[in-house]
Protein backbone atom coordinates (compact mmCIF):
# COMPACT_ATOMS: atom_id res chain seq x y z
CA UNK A 1 0.00 0.00 0.00
CA UNK A 2 1.33 3.42 -0.95
CA UNK A 3 2.26 5.53 2.07
CA UNK A 4 1.13 9.14 1.88
CA UNK A 5 3.97 11.35 3.07
CA UNK A 6 4.41 15.07 3.41
CA UNK A 7 7.08 16.98 1.55
CA UNK A 8 8.34 20.54 1.76
CA UNK A 9 6.90 22.31 -1.26
CA UNK A 10 8.27 25.78 -0.51
CA UNK A 11 10.18 27.94 1.97
CA UNK A 12 10.12 31.57 3.08
CA UNK A 13 11.85 33.72 5.69
CA UNK A 14 11.95 37.11 7.34
CA UNK A 15 15.06 38.78 8.77
CA UNK A 16 14.84 42.12 10.60
CA UNK A 17 17.07 44.79 9.09
CA UNK A 18 18.73 45.91 12.32
CA UNK A 19 22.01 44.19 13.13
CA UNK A 20 23.40 43.95 16.67
CA UNK A 21 27.10 43.14 16.38
CA UNK A 22 29.53 41.87 18.98
CA UNK A 23 31.12 45.32 18.87
CA UNK A 24 27.75 46.83 19.80
CA UNK A 25 27.43 44.43 22.73
CA UNK A 26 30.88 45.40 23.98
CA UNK A 27 29.42 48.85 24.67
CA UNK A 28 26.42 47.41 26.54
CA UNK A 29 27.84 44.64 28.71
CA UNK A 30 31.17 43.27 29.94
CA UNK A 31 32.10 41.09 26.97
CA UNK A 32 34.21 41.20 23.81
CA UNK A 33 34.19 39.88 20.27
CA UNK A 34 36.93 37.29 20.81
CA UNK A 35 35.15 35.82 23.85
CA UNK A 36 31.82 35.55 22.02
CA UNK A 37 33.21 34.11 18.78
CA UNK A 38 35.48 31.56 20.46
CA UNK A 39 32.68 30.19 22.66
CA UNK A 40 29.68 30.44 20.36
CA UNK A 41 30.72 31.24 16.78
CA UNK A 42 28.38 34.28 16.76
CA UNK A 43 29.44 37.62 15.25
CA UNK A 44 26.11 39.42 14.90
CA UNK A 45 22.37 38.92 15.29
CA UNK A 46 19.18 40.54 13.92
CA UNK A 47 16.83 42.53 16.18
CA UNK A 48 13.19 43.33 15.42
CA UNK A 49 12.15 46.99 15.65
CA UNK A 50 10.23 48.00 18.80
CA UNK A 51 6.47 47.95 18.43
CA UNK A 52 6.46 44.91 16.15
CA UNK A 53 5.63 41.43 17.41
CA UNK A 54 6.18 37.85 16.40
CA UNK A 55 3.25 37.80 13.97
CA UNK A 56 4.86 40.60 11.94
CA UNK A 57 7.79 38.32 11.11
CA UNK A 58 5.74 35.15 10.80
CA UNK A 59 3.33 36.68 8.29
CA UNK A 60 6.14 37.90 6.06
CA UNK A 61 7.92 34.56 6.07
CA UNK A 62 4.62 32.83 5.31
CA UNK A 63 3.78 35.18 2.45
CA UNK A 64 7.07 34.53 0.71
CA UNK A 65 6.64 30.80 1.22
CA UNK A 66 3.17 30.78 -0.35
CA UNK A 67 4.22 33.04 -3.21
CA UNK A 68 7.12 30.74 -4.07
CA UNK A 69 4.70 27.81 -4.18
CA UNK A 70 2.06 29.66 -6.18
CA UNK A 71 -0.48 28.81 -3.46
CA UNK A 72 -3.14 31.30 -2.39
CA UNK A 73 -3.69 31.92 1.36
CA UNK A 74 -7.29 30.72 0.97
CA UNK A 75 -5.94 27.28 -0.01
CA UNK A 76 -4.12 26.78 3.31
CA UNK A 77 -5.78 24.20 5.56
CA UNK A 78 -3.81 24.68 8.78
CA UNK A 79 -1.16 26.93 10.32
CA UNK A 80 1.27 25.81 13.02
CA UNK A 81 3.54 28.41 14.62
CA UNK A 82 6.45 27.10 16.66
CA UNK A 83 7.35 29.84 19.14
CA UNK A 84 8.05 30.78 22.75
CA UNK A 85 7.60 34.49 22.11
CA UNK A 86 3.99 34.95 20.91
CA UNK A 87 2.60 38.44 20.43
CA UNK A 88 0.52 37.81 23.57
CA UNK A 89 -0.63 34.90 25.72
CA UNK A 90 -3.80 34.62 23.63
CA UNK A 91 -5.03 34.58 20.98
CA UNK A 92 -2.42 32.30 19.45
CA UNK A 93 0.04 33.81 17.00
CA UNK A 94 -1.39 31.38 14.45
CA UNK A 95 -4.72 33.23 14.70
CA UNK A 96 -3.03 36.56 14.05
CA UNK A 97 -1.13 35.10 11.10
CA UNK A 98 -4.32 33.54 9.68
CA UNK A 99 -6.13 36.89 9.81
CA UNK A 100 -3.29 38.91 8.29
CA UNK A 101 -2.66 36.38 5.51
CA UNK A 102 -6.33 36.08 4.68
CA UNK A 103 -6.16 32.31 5.07
CA UNK A 104 -9.94 32.09 5.41
CA UNK A 105 -10.18 28.26 5.48
CA UNK A 106 -7.30 27.59 7.86
CA UNK A 107 -7.33 26.63 11.50
CA UNK A 108 -4.18 26.49 13.59
CA UNK A 109 -2.32 26.78 16.84
CA UNK A 110 1.00 27.69 18.46
CA UNK A 111 3.42 25.00 19.58
CA UNK A 112 5.82 25.71 22.45
CA UNK A 113 8.94 23.56 22.50
CA UNK A 114 11.75 26.08 22.83
CA UNK A 115 14.46 25.67 20.24
CA UNK A 116 12.89 22.37 19.14
CA UNK A 117 9.74 24.25 18.16
CA UNK A 118 10.22 23.97 14.43
CA UNK A 119 11.05 20.25 14.40
CA UNK A 120 8.08 19.47 16.65
CA UNK A 121 5.84 21.64 14.45
CA UNK A 122 7.20 20.05 11.27
CA UNK A 123 6.48 16.52 12.45
CA UNK A 124 3.01 17.57 13.62
CA UNK A 125 2.25 19.13 10.25
CA UNK A 126 3.63 16.08 8.44
CA UNK A 127 1.27 13.79 10.34
CA UNK A 128 -1.65 16.05 9.44
CA UNK A 129 -0.76 15.56 5.77
CA UNK A 130 -0.26 11.82 6.28
CA UNK A 131 -3.73 11.53 7.81
CA UNK A 132 -5.23 12.35 4.43
CA UNK A 133 -7.37 15.19 5.76
CA UNK A 134 -5.15 18.11 4.73
CA UNK A 135 -3.43 19.22 1.53
CA UNK A 136 -1.65 22.44 2.54
CA UNK A 137 -0.16 22.87 6.01
CA UNK A 138 1.88 25.98 6.75
CA UNK A 139 4.59 25.44 9.39
CA UNK A 140 6.32 28.51 10.81
CA UNK A 141 9.21 28.86 13.23
CA UNK A 142 9.35 32.43 14.56
CA UNK A 143 10.80 34.02 17.67
CA UNK A 144 11.50 37.54 18.91
CA UNK A 145 14.09 36.52 21.46
CA UNK A 146 15.18 40.12 22.03
CA UNK A 147 11.85 40.61 23.83
CA UNK A 148 12.82 38.20 26.63
CA UNK A 149 16.58 38.80 26.88
CA UNK A 150 18.31 40.78 29.62
CA UNK A 151 20.94 42.87 27.86
CA UNK A 152 22.80 43.27 31.14
CA UNK A 153 23.35 39.50 31.37
CA UNK A 154 26.39 38.68 29.26
CA UNK A 155 25.76 34.94 29.55
CA UNK A 156 22.52 35.13 27.55
CA UNK A 157 22.40 38.43 25.65
CA UNK A 158 25.17 37.41 23.24
CA UNK A 159 23.39 34.21 22.19
CA UNK A 160 20.05 35.16 20.67
CA UNK A 161 18.54 36.98 17.71
CA UNK A 162 15.16 37.48 16.01
CA UNK A 163 13.93 35.84 12.76
CA UNK A 164 11.20 33.74 11.19
CA UNK A 165 11.12 30.91 8.66
CA UNK A 166 8.20 29.08 7.06
CA UNK A 167 7.62 25.94 5.01
CA UNK A 168 4.56 24.70 3.14
CA UNK A 169 3.83 20.98 3.47
CA UNK A 170 1.88 19.07 0.82
CA UNK A 171 1.36 15.37 -0.02
CA UNK A 172 4.45 14.06 -1.81
CA UNK A 173 3.64 13.07 -5.42
CA UNK A 174 6.19 10.23 -5.47
CA UNK A 175 6.67 7.34 -3.06
CA UNK A 176 9.92 7.12 -1.13
CA UNK A 177 10.42 10.87 -0.77
CA UNK A 178 9.40 13.59 1.67
CA UNK A 179 9.58 13.60 5.47
CA UNK A 180 10.49 9.96 6.08
CA UNK A 181 10.99 9.83 9.83
CA UNK A 182 11.28 11.86 13.00
CA UNK A 183 12.28 11.37 16.62
CA UNK A 184 11.15 13.64 19.47
CA UNK A 185 12.03 13.61 23.13
CA UNK A 186 11.40 15.67 26.26
CA UNK A 187 12.80 15.57 29.79
CA UNK A 188 11.06 17.93 32.20
CA UNK A 189 13.90 17.59 34.69
CA UNK A 190 15.86 19.95 32.46
CA UNK A 191 13.43 22.81 32.96
CA UNK A 192 15.33 24.18 35.95
CA UNK A 193 18.40 24.80 33.77
CA UNK A 194 16.69 26.75 30.97
CA UNK A 195 13.46 28.64 31.57
CA UNK A 196 11.65 31.93 32.06
CA UNK A 197 10.47 31.96 35.65
CA UNK A 198 7.63 34.49 35.58
CA UNK A 199 4.83 35.57 33.28
CA UNK A 200 2.66 32.48 33.49
CA UNK A 201 -0.06 31.41 35.90
CA UNK A 202 2.41 30.28 38.57
CA UNK A 203 4.12 33.66 38.85
CA UNK A 204 2.02 36.33 37.11
CA UNK A 205 3.65 39.66 36.37
CA UNK A 206 4.10 41.87 39.44
CA UNK A 207 6.48 44.54 40.68
CA UNK A 208 8.42 41.78 42.40
CA UNK A 209 8.84 39.60 39.28
CA UNK A 210 9.83 42.61 37.15
CA UNK A 211 12.30 43.89 39.74
CA UNK A 212 13.90 40.44 39.99
CA UNK A 213 14.16 40.20 36.18
CA UNK A 214 12.14 37.00 36.14
CA UNK A 215 10.64 37.74 32.72
CA UNK A 216 13.95 37.09 30.96
CA UNK A 217 15.57 33.87 29.79
CA UNK A 218 17.51 32.06 32.53
CA UNK A 219 20.10 29.51 31.45
CA UNK A 220 22.78 27.45 33.13
CA UNK A 221 24.97 27.27 30.07
CA UNK A 222 27.39 24.47 31.00
CA UNK A 223 24.63 22.02 31.90
CA UNK A 224 22.59 22.85 28.80
CA UNK A 225 25.67 22.55 26.58
CA UNK A 226 26.57 19.12 27.92
CA UNK A 227 23.04 17.75 27.53
CA UNK A 228 22.56 19.30 24.08
CA UNK A 229 25.77 17.82 22.66
CA UNK A 230 24.82 14.35 23.86
CA UNK A 231 21.13 14.26 23.01
CA UNK A 232 21.18 16.09 19.67
CA UNK A 233 23.86 13.67 18.51
CA UNK A 234 22.01 10.63 19.90
CA UNK A 235 18.77 11.26 17.99
CA UNK A 236 20.62 12.22 14.82
CA UNK A 237 22.64 9.00 14.85
CA UNK A 238 19.58 6.94 15.73
CA UNK A 239 17.44 8.31 12.91
CA UNK A 240 20.12 7.31 10.43
CA UNK A 241 20.47 3.84 11.93
CA UNK A 242 16.71 3.33 12.00
CA UNK A 243 16.57 4.01 8.26
CA UNK A 244 19.64 2.04 7.23
CA UNK A 245 21.74 5.10 6.46
CA UNK A 246 25.20 6.35 7.37
CA UNK A 247 26.68 9.81 7.61
CA UNK A 248 28.14 9.49 4.13
CA UNK A 249 24.60 9.11 2.72
CA UNK A 250 23.54 12.51 4.05
CA UNK A 251 23.74 15.42 1.60
CA UNK A 252 23.15 18.08 4.25
CA UNK A 253 22.97 18.26 8.04
CA UNK A 254 20.73 21.15 9.11
CA UNK A 255 21.19 21.63 12.87
CA UNK A 256 19.70 24.07 15.31
CA UNK A 257 22.05 27.05 15.53
CA UNK A 258 22.68 27.35 19.27
CA UNK A 259 26.45 26.99 19.47
CA UNK A 260 29.09 26.18 16.85
CA UNK A 261 30.79 23.66 19.14
CA UNK A 262 27.51 21.75 19.63
CA UNK A 263 26.96 21.65 15.86
CA UNK A 264 30.45 20.34 15.16
CA UNK A 265 30.24 17.73 17.91
CA UNK A 266 26.96 16.38 16.52
CA UNK A 267 28.31 16.20 12.99
CA UNK A 268 31.38 14.36 14.22
CA UNK A 269 29.25 11.74 15.99
CA UNK A 270 27.23 11.25 12.81
CA UNK A 271 30.31 10.94 10.61
CA UNK A 272 29.34 13.97 8.52
CA UNK A 273 31.99 16.20 6.98
CA UNK A 274 31.88 19.89 7.91
CA UNK A 275 31.31 20.79 4.26
CA UNK A 276 27.87 19.15 4.51
CA UNK A 277 26.71 21.25 7.48
CA UNK A 278 24.60 24.38 7.07
CA UNK A 279 25.94 27.00 9.48
CA UNK A 280 24.71 30.59 9.76
CA UNK A 281 24.99 31.13 13.51
CA UNK A 282 27.74 33.68 12.87
CA UNK A 283 25.23 36.01 11.13
CA UNK A 284 21.94 35.34 12.91
CA UNK A 285 22.82 33.78 16.30
CA UNK A 286 20.22 31.54 17.97
CA UNK A 287 16.77 32.48 16.66
CA UNK A 288 15.16 29.58 18.60
CA UNK A 289 12.37 28.12 16.42
CA UNK A 290 13.62 30.14 13.44
CA UNK A 291 17.05 28.55 13.04
CA UNK A 292 16.26 25.41 11.04
CA UNK A 293 13.93 27.02 8.47
CA UNK A 294 16.48 29.84 8.03
CA UNK A 295 19.16 27.26 7.27
CA UNK A 296 16.85 25.38 4.92
CA UNK A 297 16.06 28.60 3.05
CA UNK A 298 19.74 29.41 2.73
CA UNK A 299 20.62 25.95 1.41
CA UNK A 300 17.71 25.74 -1.03
CA UNK A 301 17.16 29.30 -2.28
CA UNK A 302 20.47 31.09 -1.87
CA UNK A 303 23.04 28.31 -2.26
CA UNK A 304 20.94 25.89 -4.35
CA UNK A 305 22.58 22.94 -2.59
CA UNK A 306 19.55 20.65 -2.44
CA UNK A 307 18.40 18.38 -5.26
CA UNK A 308 15.90 15.59 -5.75
CA UNK A 309 16.80 12.47 -3.79
CA UNK A 310 19.12 14.21 -1.32
CA UNK A 311 18.89 13.04 2.27
CA UNK A 312 18.67 15.85 4.83
CA UNK A 313 18.89 15.44 8.59
CA UNK A 314 17.73 18.15 10.99
CA UNK A 315 18.24 18.21 14.74
CA UNK A 316 17.47 20.58 17.60
CA UNK A 317 17.65 20.90 21.37
CA UNK A 318 15.78 23.36 23.54
CA UNK A 319 14.15 24.34 26.80
CA UNK A 320 12.05 21.72 28.48
CA UNK A 321 14.35 19.93 27.87
CA UNK A 322 13.12 19.14 24.36
CA UNK A 323 15.04 17.63 21.47
CA UNK A 324 14.48 15.83 18.21
CA UNK A 325 15.55 14.98 14.70
CA UNK A 326 13.89 14.59 11.29
CA UNK A 327 14.94 12.71 8.17
CA UNK A 328 13.92 14.14 4.81
CA UNK A 329 14.46 12.79 1.31
CA UNK A 330 14.07 15.80 -0.91
CA UNK A 331 11.49 15.78 -3.68
CA UNK A 332 11.09 18.34 -6.44
CA UNK A 333 9.90 18.38 -10.01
Amino acid sequence: MTVRRAYIRSVGRFLPERRLTNSDLEKMVNTNDEWIVSRTGIRERRILDPGRGNSYMAVRAARECLERAGVEPAEVDAIIVGTVTPDMMFPATACLVQKELGASRAWGFDLSAGCSGFIFSLSTGAQMIESGRYENVLVIGSDVMSSIIDYEDRNTCVLFGDAAGAVLLQPCPEEGYGILDFIQRIDGAGGEFLHMKAGGSLRPASHETVDKKEHYVYQEGKHVFKYAVTEMANVSVKILEDNGLKGEDVALFIPHQANLRIIEACASRMGIDRSKIIINIDRYANTTAGTIPLCLYEALVEQKRIGKGDYLVTAAFGAGFTWGSALIRWWQE
